[in-house]
């Protein structure tokens, strides 16, 4: 123990990222390496995102437009709501730690469903909160209904990770408005859309609709996903602006760099038509990958993002190394909770067959290991 730590930090455990091309290099000397562990979009960053931060290199001695006066306004744009609306933060993991920050007192009650983005839990341990766990009924859905049941008079967050990450499960729309119009007065629901865009026509809540109606909710996206700016750590919340006013003065100064407001700003201006080659060639790569996955006799579930979570008759973590010593790194669900489960991100089609390929060699050597 290290003198003068808070004992809620020491409850809480350090997030686990999936392997780098870099370390599997290291480990096993690989020349072909396949990274689809963590979700990234292997078409970004697009062409004027890429030139504009490389542009914005230029001027990274001076600190940005502390009102992000551009962005906030092409958001708003793209949200349909005004830039009073928008609240910019360092990647949507910023903006988690800050709804952390301005709701949660020590005692305070959140809940959350089990099997979801681990930061959640982690931020909440923090700031001293204890915790409400709701199971994932047998589908691997989320439970609206024991989620509502579970909230008292002490409850002051929700989290709602939708889609859903590991499973990549979306919500029925209709029943997540329902939720949040039925909250009480002091209970907020911090709504994660990261997978947002890759969900289809109609399959998220009306965000806009609920926030223009005064609800208790904050929706978080992100640039990292869709807009393939992971690594420029570009995030943002849509709230009310009174909200709004709260997070940028408990956010630091400047939370946000110039080479990612950059990058972001000038994706929504000029690289939509990329953005949605990338999304469409990301979503078609996903229901072949799935089908394969099926044929392979593996239960897959249906995807609303840009990864897919399918389940083996094996223990998942090795069957993760031996692919790994193919070069493929996916992520094992075992930290989730799922012994059997494995996340895989739709990349390129060759990366995608690349992965189909040795997992088929890796099934069947098992096979024939249990012969």
């Amino acid at each position: 123990m290290i003198p003068g730590v808070r004992k809620a930090v020491l409850s809480a455990s350090p997030y686990a990222p999936g392997k780098t091309v870099e370390e599997v290099r290291r480990e096993l000397g690989l020349e072909r390496i396949v990274k689809l562990g963590s979700n990234e979009n292997p078409w970004g960053p697009f062409p004027a995102a890429r030139a504009a931060m490389a542009e914005e290199i230029g001027r990274l001695n001076t600190y940005p437009d502390v009102s992000f006066r551009e962005l906030k306004g092409l958001i708003a744009r793209q949200s349909g709501l005004g830039p009073e609306w928008v609240a910019l933060s360092h990647g949507a993991e910023g903006m988690l730690q800050t709804m952390g920050k301005v709701f949660l007192d020590p005692g305070d009650e959140v809940v959350l469903p089990k099997g979801t983005y681990g930061l959640y839990r982690e931020i909440s341990l923090v700031m001293g909160a204890v915790l409400r766990e709701i199971p994932l009924g047998e589908d691997f859905s989320m439970d609206l209904e024991e989620m509502r049941k579970a909230i008292t008079g002490k409850t002051k967050l929700v989290w709602l990770n939708n889609p859903n990450n590991p499973t990549g499960l979306a919500l029925h729309p209709e029943k997540v408005e329902d939720f949040v119009r039925c909250l009480p007065e002091g209970t907020w629901v911090v709504l994660d859309e990261a997978y947002g865009e890759f969900a289809a026509q109609g399959r998220l809540p009306r965000t806009k609709a609920l926030l223009e109606e005064r609800r208790n909710l904050v929706a978080v996206r992100t640039f990292s996903k869709a807009w393939g700016l992971a690594g420029a750590r570009i995030g943002y919340a849509l709230a009310r602006p009174e909200l709004v006013t709260v997070i940028d003065t408990v956010s630091e100064p400047f939370n946000a760099n110039r080479t990612a407001i950059a990058g972001a700003s000038a994706a929504l201006r000029e690289d939509v038509e990329a953005f949605r080659k990338a999304l469409d060639a990301i979503v078609s790569e996903r229901e072949r990958v799935s089908l394969a996955l099926e044929a392979m006799g593996l239960r897959v579930l249906p995807s609303s993002t840009n990864f897919i979570f399918f389940t083996l008759p094996l223990d998942a973590s090795e069957v993760s190394r031996m692919l790994l010593e193919k070069g493929v790194i996916v992520r094992p669900c075992g930290g989730w909770g799922f012994p059997r489960s494995i996340r895989v991100t739709v990349g390129t089609a060759e990366e995608n067959s690349f992965f189909l390929e040795a997992l088929g060699q890796v099934l069947a050597e098992r096979k024939g290991e249990r012969e």
